[in-house]
C-alpha cells in the first residue's frame, strides 16, 4: 500500500446538463446575481395588499383569452347574410364582426366561456384597480416617494376604461352600437373640431366602414401596449421603492417587517394566481355577460332599451342623462351645452383624484419619505375627499342607469334624473362631513382606549356602593400602534408687520395654504394623541378608575 499522497486536485467530472445551461446563460444574462440580490426581497404580509394581486392576474387572463379570441373574430363591416347555427339570426344581414362574434359564441369549440371570461376579468380588473386606488388613497401610500407610481396607476385606470369600452363595441351589436353612437353625439359637442375628429374616427358619416377595425387595432394593440408598459414600470417602482407597511413595533421607515419574495411569496402568489382564474371561470361559467344574439346587430336606426355601458363607463353617461338639454346660438353656430358642459366635466372628475397627492404634499410642505401607512381616520380631511369622491362617482353612476333603476325600482325616472341633479351637488358635502365626524369619533375612541384601557365587561362595585367597569390596560403593542401616527400643525403666515414696522407682501397662494392647512389640521380637524404625561397621571390612579 502506497503512502504516497497525491497533490492532484481530484476532477468533479463532468458538470450535469442543467448546471451547464444555467453556467451559460447566467455568463451571457448576469440572472443569478440579479436574483440573488432581488429574490429574497421582503414584503409585508396585509390581506390589503393583494388588491393590487387582483388586477395583475386579472390583467394577464385578460391578454391570454384576448390572445385566442383574435385568432377567430374578423374586425371588418363589410356586410354578409348570416348561415351559422344560431337559428333566430339566420338569412340576416350584418357585419363580419358580429357574425364572427356569433360563430365564437355558438361554433367555436370553448368559444363562449372564453368570451365571457375575457369580459369578466376586465369587469374585475377595473374593479381590482378602483379598489386597490381607494386603498392607496386612504392610507396615505402615494407620498413621496411614491407620486410617480400614483399617476401611473391612475393612468392603468383610465386606459383600462376607455380599453374596455372599444372592447365590448367590437362586436358590432345593437347594445354596443348604441353606446358608440352616444359618444359619437358627445364628440360632435365639441365646437369647432367636434366634426372632423368623428369624421376621422369613423372614416365618415357615423358609423362609417372602419371604426371596427380601427377600434380592434387600438383594443388589441395600442392601448394594451401602453398598459403593459405602465404595469411593468408600475411593478418596478414599487419593487424599488419597497412595499409599504401599517405602523407597528419594529416598522420604521428604514426598514421592511416581513417574508421573503422566495419561496413565501412566489408560493402565495402562484396560487393566488389560480384561485382568481378559476373564480373569473365559474362566474363566467355560470353567469352570462354581453349576450350579443339577444339584440341582434347594429342598425342606426334603432335604439335598445336598458343600454347601460359596463359600469367604469358608467358615470360619463350619467353626466350627460341628468344635464339639461341646454343649447346655445352663437355666431351663427349652435353649440349643444347639455353635452359639451358633462364632457368637460368627465376629466375633472377623474383628475381631482390624480393630483390630490400634489395637493397635499403642498398643503404640508413635507418633503420627508414616508413608508409608514396611515390609518384613513388619522387623517380625516383626507379620508373625508375620498369618500366624497367616491359618493360623487357612485352617485352620477345611478344617473347612468336611471331607466333601469325606474323599471326595477318602479319609479319614475324624472324624479331619479332630479334626485341625480341634486345629489351631484349635495351628497358628496353631507359624505365629507360625515365621515370627518366618524373619522374624529373614531380619534377619540382611539385616545380613550390609551388613557382607559379596553371595556372588559366586569362589573364592580365599589366600598361605598359604585358600580363601575373594570377597563383593561392596552398591550405595549396596541399602544404603540394607536400613538404612532404623526399629526402636523398648520402652517401659519406669521406676523406681516416686522419690528421697523415694515409690511411684508403675503402672496395669494401662502394665504390660501395656510386656509387649507387649518383646515387638515387644525383643532377641528384632528384629536390631539395623548401624551405620556396623561397617560402616567391616569395609569397612577389618581382619582381614576
Amino acid at each position: 500500500m502506497s503512502t504516497n499522497t497525491s497533490t492532484q486536485p481530484r476532477s468533479r467530472g463532468k458538470a450535469p446538463a442543467g448546471e451547464r445551461v444555467a453556467d451559460w446563460a447566467d455568463g451571457r444574462l448576469g440572472i443569478y446575481s440579479l436574483a440573488k440580490a432581488n429574490m429574497r426581497k421582503i414584503f409585508p404580509d396585509h390581506w390589503s395588499f393583494m388588491l393590487g394581486e387582483i388586477c395583475l392576474y386579472s390583467f394577464i387572463i385578460i391578454i391570454l383569452t384576448g390572445v385566442y379570441l383574435t385568432l377567430f373574430f374578423h374586425p371588418s363591416m363589410n356586410e354578409v347574410e348570416y348561415h351559422g347555427s344560431y337559428i333566430p339570426m339566420q338569412g340576416q344581414l350584418m357585419s363580419e364582426a358580429y357574425a364572427s362574434t356569433l360563430r365564437i359564441s355558438f361554433d367555436v369549440r370553448g368559444g363562449l366561456l372564453i368570451r365571457q371570461i375575457h369580459h369578466w376579468a376586465a369587469v374585475v380588473f377595473l374593479a381590482g384597480m378602483f379598489v386597490h386606488m381607494m386603498r392607496v388613497f386612504f392610507t396615505g401610500a402615494f407620498r413621496k416617494p411614491r407620486e410617480i407610481n400614483w399617476l401611473f396607476g391612475f393612468l392603468l385606470f383610465v386606459l383600462g376604461m376607455f380599453t374596455g369600452f372599444t372592447g365590448y363595441s367590437l362586436p358590432d351589436d345593437l347594445l354596443s352600437g348604441t353606446g358608440i353612437r352616444f359618444m359619437e353625439g358627445a364628440i360632435l359637442s365639441v365646437p369647432i373640431v367636434g366634426t372632423y375628429i368623428s369624421f376621422f374616427l369613423f372614416g365618415g358619416e357615423f358609423p362609417g366602414d372602419d371604426f371596427v377595425a380601427r377600434f380592434f387595432s387600438i383594443h388589441v394593440l395600442l392601448l394594451p401596449g401602453i398598459m403593459l408598459g405602465l404595469v411593468v414600470a408600475h411593478l418596478i417602482l414599487v419593487f424599488y421603492h419597497k412595499h409599504t407597511q401599517f405602523a407597528g413595533p419594529g416598522k420604521t421607515n428604514k426598514n421592511v417587517v416581513g417574508m421573503p419574495l422566495l419561496p413565501v411569496y412566489m408560493a402565495k402568489a402562484g396560487g393566488f394566481f389560480f384561485l382568481v382564474f378559476g373564480v373569473l371561470a365559474a362566474v363566467s361559467a355560470i353567469a352570462t355577460i354581453n349576450p350579443i344574439w339577444a339584440l341582434g346587430p347594429y342598425r342606426p336606426d334603432m335604439v335598445s332599451t336598458g343600454a347601460q355601458p359596463d359600469w367604469y363607463m358608467g358615470f360619463s353617461e350619467g353626466l350627460i342623462r341628468v344635464m339639461p338639454g341646454w343649447e346655445i346660438n352663437f355666431l351663427g353656430h349652435t353649440l349643444v351645452l347639455g353635452v359639451f358642459i358633462p364632457l368637460m366635466i368627465f376629466p375633472l372628475v377623474l383628475v381631482a383624484i390624480a393630483v390630490y397627492p400634489f395637493i397635499e404634499s403642498w398643503v404640508t410642505g413635507d418633503k420627508r419619505e414616508h413608508h409608514i401607512l396611515d390609518r384613513p381616520r388619522n387623517a380625516p380631511t383626507r379620508t373625508a375627499f375620498g369618500v366624497a369622491w367616491i359618493t360623487l362617482y357612485f352617485v352620477l353612476l345611478v344617473g347612468g342607469g336611471n331607466d333601469i333603476w325606474a323599471t326595477h325600482f318602479h319609479l319614475s325616472i324624472n324624479a331619479i334624473t332630479w334626485f341625480v341633479r341634486v345629489a351631484f351637488f349635495v351628497a358628496p358635502v353631507v359624505a365629507f362631513v360625515v365621515t370627518k365626524r366618524i373619522c374624529l369619533g373614531l380619534q377619540r375612541r382611539d385616545k380613550e382606549k390609551v388613557l382607559h384601557g379596553r371595556e372588559s365587561g366586569i362589573i364592580k362595585r365599589l366600598p361605598h356602593g359604585e358600580f363601575i367597569e373594570v377597563h383593561e390596560p392596552l398591550s405595549q403593542e396596541a399602544l404603540y400602534t394607536l400613538t404612532a401616527h404623526e399629526q402636523y400643525k398648520p402652517v401659519e403666515i406669521g406676523p406681516t408687520v416686522d419690528e421697523h414696522g415694515v409690511e411684508r407682501k403675503v402672496k395669494g397662494t401662502e394665504k390660501l395654504r395656510a386656509k387649507l392647512s387649518k383646515a387638515y389640521y387644525g383643532e377641528e380637524s384632528q384629536i390631539p394623541k395623548p401624551t405620556v404625561e396623561e397617560y402616567n397621571e391616569i395609569t397612577s390612579g389618581h382619582g381614576h378608575h
